[in-house]
């Protein structure tokens, strides 16, 4: 085999395996938003149980504020961990659901059969999810008792991961 063939492959294919490599052991859900550090965008929705709208509150408790959707099979995947972490940590994480791009017909079936330990809101509009940039579901975002975003995760959250989620918040 000729020599300059060996070094010229090597020469392309070694910055290729730099660059791969470089990504082991980062979270690829741990996404970096522009919005992470700063104030969260409010909003008031109303909640799919009817009764006083609900909003994102400054001053109390942390929030877990979660984009989600009856089509979407990671988000139904993830309901069950949101839903017992909601259970758990009553009192202390404000969990809160908004439903994206979904109807409500679908999104009230599909919480007679699963249930739900927080509020599920309706943004109608979608206003929300754009204020929040939201580019598809599931998507979370962590947001201290001051209202900042201190974290977002895109995909299904595991037990573990939300865990540390709320470490960052200080919540625990």
């Amino acid at each position: 085999m000729n020599k300059w063939v060996l070094m010229a492959g090597l020469l392309i294919a070694a910055p290729l395996v730099w660059i791969l490599a470089s990504g082991f052991g980062k979270d690829p859900h741990a996404i970096v938003s522009p919005l992470v550090g700063k104030e969260a965008p409010t909003f008031t929705l109303r909640p799919l149980k009817g009764g006083e709208a609900v909003g994102l509150k400054r001053g109390g408790l942390p929030t877990v504020l979660n984009f989600w959707a009856t089509w979407c099979r990671p988000c139904v995947q993830e309901h069950g961990v949101l839903s017992a972490a909601a259970q758990r940590y009553r009192g202390k994480v404000r969990f809160l659901g908004l439903v994206y791009e979904d109807t409500e017909i679908r999104i009230r079936s599909y919480i007679k059969k699963s249930g739900a330990a927080y509020p599920i809101l309706i943004d109608e509009a979608g206003k929300t999810a754009i204020a929040y940039g939201v580019y598809g579901v599931p998507e979370t975002f962590f947001i201290s008792a001051e209202g900042e975003i201190i974290a977002k995760h895109a995909g299904p959250l595991s037990p573990q991961a939300i865990e540390g989620y709320l470490q960052k918040l200080s919540a625990l």
